[in-house]
């Protein structure tokens, strides 16, 4: 690797490239999407004169996102790199300004990605400081609770797990990271994927800041930089801009099932001390959901710091079909159900916050590898749905790509170009080749234990798909998987994409639910700025559409806007205008919490969800 300097590159945009552009943004100054990811400036008259070059900088092994996955992929590198002699450069990007300040999930962690990691975790304090203790299942129906079995060895059995808050794991996974010599660049995130040539990925650029909301430049005008690398692995979580990217590119999931999706909802309480039960944990199914849409809860409660804290969610799959479904809303009615609402009845709400999670699983795992890269984590979708866990296989998938990511980087010929250089005027283009193989990935992920775990559980979440409902579910889990445990000569089928399934509004029924009782059930916009979200103002939605005309025509005209209701933050409202009288789609923008449902579940498939100026988004402080 060439010495570790900055490299200018890039260009001016002159009066020649504008043409006979006519300004959109000047004549539709109420644009929606003004994005440079979607609208392109070296046509636009605004940005005439302006440098636009950028630093490049060069590394041997990329890693966009800073999550479980990202992590041990950084550490297990940097460990290989050590045990070998050798001084590899390992760069991380993260887009939240702290690490683990845009993570949440439950969460119950099952410690076995990081047992191989680390086997001396608890030396290193590894903050799993509250072990399962009382595991317990229930069906739900409106006014009652029906016990469930958890049989030992099940996917549902938590002996041996540790409850965590796994914003703080992560955190803790970032200081190992940063001991072994790990670059850790927060509020950074990864905008463009870098192409050489011939097609293949050679690292990212970062976002640009300085932008106005119109897309004009300000006064405060930076461009992004590149980082480019021999290897680049995407950790980016559910639904990455940046990886959704290079799936389609490289038709990465031409071969596997549809990805399907839920939302996952949380908050934390602290309780009363009476009610408190260190290293409980509780799992429902059934109500308020019907039986036609696949969700459940979870209840934990935690032991740190002498505190009364419980983790409290639901999860609400995005492959339902009415667009009157409100999933905050079905969380909120959840927490008034007798047997929760005992729980944090007299207690105080602290945080919330939203996530979208893969829930397709094996068969909808995509190709992992492709040229210079490779996803990892939730970028390829790893969770294991009837665990209710999915940072041990991300973790895993991370560290199983380190691995091949560095037998590909050692056995890459040495660059004349490496070495000594005092002059940066003498330095050599930035790095466009050749790249890693990281090939080996694909076959050692399948045969590890990872493919061999959500292999066995294939078949529980498209087991909703029967026509039979949730039913099809419980008579799977009860019944087939309890004897055949996962050795099926078959695999179910998920069947259409989540946004496919929608149907129109004429179609369905509205959901009635009632009304915040601000005991246990509160208002959407308390709920928010719970999440410590922010984001600048004045800088282009992040929430991009494709079409700016498809809201109206489609999602309100078919869907009666059901943006308004599956966004769990409040962003897209429908209002009138005041110069028509007609509805208008408003993005309140600031509000998103980057839980990426938009992009998931809008039935037109328009809207792109692509990273905000560095560092915005939601404050999760250990969710």
């Amino acid at each position: 690797m060439r010495p570790h300097a900055l490299r200018r590159i890039g260009a001016i945009y002159s009066s020649s490239a504008l043409g006979t552009f006519q300004r959109r943004l000047s004549s539709q100054p109420a644009a929606l999407t003004t994005h440079y990811k979607k609208v392109d400036r070296a046509t636009d008259s605004r940005w005439e004169g302006i440098d636009m070059d950028r630093f490049a900088d060069e590394t041997d092994l990329l890693v966009v996102g800073g999550g479980p996955a990202g992590l041990a992929a950084a550490i297990r590198f940097k460990q290989m790199a050590a045990e070998q002699g050798l001084e590899l450069r390992c760069t991380l990007l993260e887009k939240a300004p702290l690490l683990g300040a845009h993570t949440l999930s439950g969460a119950v962690l099952e410690p076995r990605a990081l047992m191989e990691l680390f086997p001396d975790w608890e030396e290193r304090g590894a903050p799993l400081d509250t072990p399962v203790t009382a595991d317990r299942a229930a069906f739900l129906t409106a006014t009652h609770r029906i016990p469930l079995p958890i049989l030992s060895g099940t996917p549902t059995d938590n002996h041996g797990n540790y409850i965590v808050r796994l914003g703080k794991f992560v955190s803790w996974l970032g200081e190992q990271a940063e001991e072994l010599g790990v670059e850790v660049y927060t509020g950074q995130g990864g905008v463009e994927v870098l192409y050489n040539d011939g097609g293949e990925v050679v690292g990212v650029a970062t976002n640009d800041v300085g932008v106005a909301k119109d897309g004009s430049p300000k006064a405060s005008f930076e461009r992004g930089m590149e980082l480019r690398a021999k290897a680049t692995l995407f950790a980016e979580g559910c639904r990455g801009s940046l990886s959704k990217e290079v799936i389609e590119k490289f038709e990465l999931a031409a071969e596997s099932e549809p990805q399907t999706y839920g939302i996952g909802l949380k908050e934390l309480w602290r309780i009363d001390p009476a009610k408190h039960k260190p290293g409980t944990v509780e799992h429902s199914v059934g109500w308020p959901a019907d039986n036609n849409t696949w969700g459940g809860s979870f209840l934990y409660h935690l032991s740190e710091d002498d505190d009364t804290l419980v983790a409290c969610g639901y999860v609400v799959g995005l492959d339902y079909a009415n667009p009157y479904l409100n999933p905050f809303l079905t969380f909120q009615q959840w927490k008034t159900h007798p047997s929760i609402r005992q729980t944090l009845e007299g207690g105080e709400r602290i945080a919330y916050g939203a996530r979208a999670l893969n829930e397709g699983g094996f068969q909808s795992i995509p190709k992992l590898t492709f040229p210079g890269g490779a996803l990892i984590g939730c970028s390829a979708g790893f969770l294991n749905v009837p665990k209710i866990k999915g940072t041990h296989t991300a973790m895993k998938s991370g560290m199983l790509a380190a691995e091949a990511a560095y037998n590909g980087i050692v056995a890459l010929p040495q660059s004349e170009a490496e070495g000594s250089c005092d002059d940066a005027d003498e330095m050599q283009p930035p790095f466009t080749g050749p790249v890693a193989d990281l090939s080996g990935y694909q076959e050692r992920f399948n045969n590890s234990w990872v493919y061999d775990e959500l292999k066995s559980v294939r078949n529980m979440r498209p087991s909703a798909h029967l026509g039979i409902g949730m039913f099809g579910a419980f008579f799977y889990a009860g019944v087939v998987h309890l004897i055949t445990r996962g050795r099926e000569w078959f695999t179910l089928s998920h069947g259409a994409a989540d946004w496919a399934r929608l149907k129109p509004a004429a179609e369905c029924s509205k959901i009635e639910y009632p009304k915040p009782d601000n005991v246990v059930s509160f208002d959407l916009l308390s709920s928010v700025a719970l999440t410590g979200t922010n984001h600048e103002h004045d800088q282009p939605a992040h929430l991009t559409l494709k079409n700016d005309a498809l809201p109206l025509e489609r999602n309100l005209g078919i869907y009666d806007g059901p943006e308004q209701r599956f966004c769990p933050a409040g962003v897209y409202e429908y209002v009138e205008d005041e110069a028509s009288s007609k509805s208008r789609l408003q993005i309140n923008a600031q509000n998103c919490i980057h839980c990426k449902t938009c992009d998931i579940k809008c039935p037109s498939q328009n809207i792109d969800w692509v990273v905000p100026e560095g560092g915005g988004g939601p404050a999760y402080s250990g969710m």
